[in-house]
């Protein structure tokens, strides 16, 4: 009776999570979930779908409320299941007070979004018009104007800060980042900087799109952009291949840019008929599609309007095709790119601690004559066949981890591996199915702040992915799988805070194809390190169920801690003699082995 029971409460589980948001579409139900059935007002001991509604009606007045009857019973895992109906509505609970309201464009937002303010210490003002993406590594940073990220005092490398400090003076609680490239010239008006003490977020403030194509303006062509100051405005193309003087003064004085001139929309005039005002300047102009909405399609990057005393109202902006070569960036992250790394170090503990050694039909990738592919902090080697990881190897320095962000870091394919051993985003559009790291990305930022950044953004290589259900961590036994190196690191068990660990999935030849692609449903992780002057390591497997007798779909996932051995003979490579001799964790004689419950349940 209590595995039937079990089962059902699974079954429900999964019922609610992937069909709920079918009921939840309709306007009159604000939640779904497990209850016991009330009867009179009370509670009973009948498990049920509960429903709570915001308004309960009879039958025949749900079609004028614009709501549907719901189900009397509901079959889930071959059961049916009664359903309950609540009158009950939500809303946050917070006491709101009046104060003051800054606008958002003028004040510290995270993530940074393009039409914002932004600006340099010592500077007035501009705008962020995009997150752009460098083209060969994918790292992100924001677009502005030459004149606002650099200026005539200004140097590559300077701080740059959000928002400007026209807009709030606390300069050392505003960083975002620094001055990375910039062009002053025919090519345009331009500069970009990192994203480094903050996240950004892509969707342009007031329009609801993301760029992600660059395009040719023509006469006609109406446009749309969102400025630190006049807000979202509206104009009309109607000067192309513009060549245009304009006086920076100091060292730089008059320069010559190409650009296009943009009209105000007499349909859509903007606020006290200004297409732009001062502050505007590094504005992303986006084209419009003919009925009127806005397009993903940049125009250009807005950089000087009308001068004081001129009547003619008029915008100017660069031609992205020339900014975006001057400055090697692109609208979307790479999908290829190629990566350079230093790889695992066997010597990391200070005792030998290698790589697997693979058997002869292991199917694994050679790269320049090797199997081994090396990045920044890892090393792994790849199946030809399965198209992932056979294994990952990565070394974590605990005493020099740093926090760093992963918001905008795109997953690539590595350009030194044929595209056809690898898998890309094609699995995981579209679906549950989470992109989950092999080697942990917390685990590989450490040292010098440019080599933890270069290893933050290796860990998104797809030969360091998985294919994992949404909820797995989650279900992995309230998610001990991902803390097993935060058990060591916390417990001070190894010597220097250092760990070398290795993991990988388990390729069974029943494993379910999904698009093409064979899915690991089993994972392996072993984790070295040094106490005392003496090399421990440690092994564990994620599994439904580790003795395979029986696996139920909707089983959680649980962590076993095993010995080394087994993960040897299951996935068929051998660890180093001095890994496999500090294992010396003994299996329990037991026809059924306990899945880990916490940490304190491993045998360190």
């Amino acid at each position: 009776m209590a595995k039937k029971t079990g089962q059902l409460s699974a079954a429900l589980r999964e019922f609610v999570r992937t069909r709920g948001g079918d009921y939840l579409d309709d306007p009159n139900v604000s939640s779904i979930g497990v209850g016991h059935k009330i009867e009179g007002g009370r509670p009973t001991d009948r498990v049920a779908i509960q429903f709570t509604v915001r308004r309960k009606a009879e039958p025949e007045r749900l079609e004028a409320l614009g709501t549907a009857l719901l189900p009397a019973t509901i079959q889930v895992g071959g059961v049916e299941v009664p359903t309950d109906v609540v009158q009950r509505d939500y809303r946050t609970q917070f006491r709101v007070v009046e104060a003051a309201d800054k606008p958002e464009r003028k004040s510290r937002v995270d993530p940074v979004v393009p039409g914002v303010s932004v600006g340099v210490p010592g500077g007035s003002a501009g705008t962020v018009g995009l997150v752009v993406y460098d083209r060969d590594d994918g790292t992100p940073y924001v677009l502005s104007n030459w004149h606002v990220l650099h200026g005539t005092s200004g140097r590559i490398g300077q701080d740059v800060v959000q928002p400007g400090p026209h807009d709030d003076n606390r300069v050392e609680r505003n960083r975002l980042g620094v001055l990375a490239r910039s062009h002053l010239g025919a090519a345009g008006d331009c500069a970009i900087a990192t994203v480094e003490d903050r996240a950004a977020g892509t969707e342009i403030l007031g329009l609801g799109v993301t760029v992600d194509e660059i395009g040719e303006p023509e006469l006609g062509d109406k446009v749309v952009k969102s400025g630190r100051t006049s807000g979202v405005t509206h104009g009309i193309v109607r000067r192309v291949d513009v060549v245009v003087k304009i006086d920076y003064r100091g060292d730089v004085g008059e320069q010559r840019i190409g650009c296009f001139e943009i009209a105000p929309d007499p349909a859509r005039p903007g606020p006290g008929g200004e297409i732009s005002q001062g502050g505007d300047s590094g504005s992303a102009w986006v084209f419009k599609s003919a009925n009127g909405r806005t397009s993903r399609v940049l125009a250009g990057l807005h950089f000087a309007g009308e001068a004081g005393d001129d009547p003619d109202e008029h915008a100017l902006a660069c031609l992205p095709s020339s900014v975006f070569e001057k400055l090697d960036v692109a609208v979307k992250p790479p999908a290829v790119v190629e990566a350079v790394g230093t790889g695992f170090d066997p010597d990391f503990l200070g005792v030998a601690a290698g790589l697997p050694e693979l058997g002869e039909d292991s199917d694994a990738v050679e790269v320049s004559g090797r199997t081994v592919v090396d990045y920044t902090h890892f090393s792994l080697a790849l199946h030809g066949t399965r198209r992932f990881a056979i294994y990952v190897a990565w070394n974590v320095d605990g005493a020099a981890l740093l926090n760093l962000p992963r918001t905008g870091i795109p997953f690539v394919l590595d350009r030194r591996i044929p595209a056809k051993f690898q898998v890309g985003d094609e699995l995981y559009r579209d679906n549950r199915l989470d992109r989950g790291h092999l080697a942990r990305r917390a685990d590989l930022v450490w040292g010098p702040k440019k080599e933890a950044e270069k290893a933050n953004r290796d860990s998104f290589f797809f030969t360091n992915i998985t294919p994992q259900m949404d909820d797995f961590n989650q279900s992995a036994r309230k998610g001990l799988w991902g803390r097993l190196e935060d058990a060591v690191l916390d417990g001070a068990e190894a010597d220097r805070l250092r760990l070398s660990v290795y993991g990988g999935p388990v390729f069974a030849d029943d494993d379910r194809v999904f698009r093409g692609v064979k899915l690991p449903r089993e994972y392996w992780k072993v984790i070295v390190f040094v106490r005392e002057g003496a090399l421990v390591a440690r092994a564990f497997v994620l599994s439904q169920n580790l003795d395979r007798l029986e696996s139920l779909d909707l089983d959680e996932f649980r962590v076993f801690q095993v010995a080394l051995g087994e993960i040897e003979r299951r996935c068929g490579f051998a660890f180093p003699a001095p890994v496999r001799d500090a294992d010396t964790f003994v299996v329990p004689e037991s026809e059924v082995r306990p899945p880990l419950e916490s940490l304190d349940d491993i045998v360190w």
